[in-house]
């Protein structure tokens, strides 16, 4: 006789990811709903970032641009400071400025200063502190440091890896509870279960944005602290790195710089320059930009960052819309002829995914359409979040009653699904640690709110 099929039902698979879906969401959902809001505003301000520095930005002049090495001269006798020149990003189009970049210790790592010259006149028009390879400017400094780590610093980090670390597992969630949910009819006379509509709003609103979220969640985490470690190292092991230009010119071997996912959007090792050579690098900018132009470096988007002793040029296209210009050349500042090259249609398929997930994270793959996506999925999450809330504090357990529990959900599974469970967190927390402490402690208030209910619920039956 054939042994009927196991149901979901009956193996209590159901009721433990409802409690697990209930837990993360009641624990983690401040956290992501701080990320959600954050990350909203920050894919939302590049405009507003081109019109609050409209003086430094843009200039009304017109006419052919001065020499580069005189557009960097111009900016070094405008600071009058013994500040070392660092890397310069040529206007990209005509009425806009270029921006002259020096490092300068007193402003913290990652950051360079700016100093926006005209390229037909060499009037200055301003100077501002400029963060990370994709030159944000203060204002979406600010909001990138508020997304990323609450201004909390390297322990703030913790924050945002905790909520990239649980998104995906809300998600996939709430997919399933979706499609199990029972499918009950109403008459017309009838009236709606208290709840129902505000659960079926979360519900749905959670089920048709859930792409979005794993999505999030997934290119979050290549930025993160601890999973971003694990991460790197795996792709490291498959081959599956971004390819780096090596900019030291004796033949002991290069040290690869430069590689290009993770600058811009917290990323400080980018602007660590090192010290300068003896001689003036400004006086040979154009010819290194004529250099690299010839060898391929064609985006209207480059930077020409100033050589080391013993290293190279460093010629990079920071171009990360669609399509994708980030190539980068060495150029030998003694005979000006290209050392080594990392172009983007040579990076492995998965650099490439990397590059382009990030680009799309931060807003800038497919401009104004990928602002408005990014939008809706924060706005959305932060709605999920509120709902999902909502929906616990109207059904949330009388004083007194015996609260139903994580751990409880777990014992009552199939055997072979208890061990499953403890694998795969056993799994998941050494790949995600903050996921894997986090759940430690999830399960610890579980099973302590379980032990302190059933000694009040004794002592009660006692005192009765």
């Amino acid at each position: 006789m054939t042994a009927a099929p196991l149901r979901v039902a009956d193996t209590g698979f159901k009721p433990f990811v409802a409690r697990l879906h209930f837990y993360v969401g009641l624990f983690v959902g401040p956290f992501l709903l701080v990320a959600a809001l954050t990350g909203t505003l920050y894919a939302l301000t590049p405009q507003i970032e081109s019109w609050l520095y409209r003086d430094q930005l843009a200039t009304e002049s017109r006419g052919p641009p001065r020499p580069l090495g005189e557009q960097a001269e111009a900016a070094r006798a405008h600071l009058g400071e013994d500040l070392r020149f660092a890397a310069i990003r040529p206007a990209t189009a005509a009425g806009l400025t270029t921006r002259v970049l020096f490092a300068d210790p007193s402003l913290g790592s990652g950051r360079t200063r700016a100093v926006f010259v005209d390229p037909a006149t060499l009037e200055i028009r301003g100077e501002l502190a400029s963060y990370g390879s994709s030159g944000i400017l203060p204002f979406r400094t600010f909001l990138d440091e508020l997304h990323r780590d609450l201004l909390l610093g390297e322990w703030g980090r913790l924050y945002s890896e905790l909520a990239a670390s649980w998104l995906w597992i809300l998600a996939l969630g709430g997919i399933a509870l979706f499609v199990w949910r029972p499918a009950t009819r109403r008459s017309a006379n009838s009236p709606r279960p208290a709840g129902a509509r505000l659960r079926r709003r979360h519900g749905v609103l959670g089920v048709a944005l859930s792409a979005g979220f794993l999505f999030l969640s997934v290119t979050g985490l290549t930025w993160s602290q601890w999973a971003g470690g694990r991460i790197d190292a795996l792709r490291d092991t498959l081959g599956w790195v971004t390819p780096a230009v090596r900019l030291t010119l004796d033949e002991n071997g290069a040290a690869p710089v430069m590689a290009g996912e993770h600058a811009g959007h917290g990323a400080n090792e980018a602007h660590a320059m090192p010290a300068p050579v003896a001689r003036d690098p400004m006086a040979d900018l154009d010819a290194v930009a004529a250099s690299a132009r010839a060898a391929g470096i064609d985006s209207a988007a480059i930077e020409i960052r100033a050589p080391a002793e013993n290293r190279a040029w460093a010629v990079r296209e920071y171009d990360r819309s669609w399509p994708t210009q980030v190539d980068t050349v060495a150029v030998d500042p003694r005979t000006l002829a290209v050392t080594d090259r990392a172009d983007f249609a040579g990076f492995p398929l998965v650099a490439k995914l990397v590059q382009w997930g990030i680009a799309a994270h931060m807003g800038v793959l497919f401009g104004v359409a990928n602002q408005i996506v990014l939008a809706v999925l924060g706005l959305g999450l932060a709605a999920t979040v509120v709902y999902g809330y909502r929906i616990w504090w109207r059904r949330r357990p009388a004083p007194g009653a015996l609260p139903r529990t994580l751990t409880q959900s777990w014992a009552r599974l199939a055997p072979a699904l208890r061990l499953a469970a403890v694998l795969a967190a056993l799994a998941l927390g050494w790949a995600l640690p903050v996921l894997g402490a986090s759940l430690a402690a999830f399960v610890a208030v579980d099973v302590l709110r379980w032990h302190l209910a059933r000694r009040r619920t004794g002592a009660a039956a006692l005192a009765g």
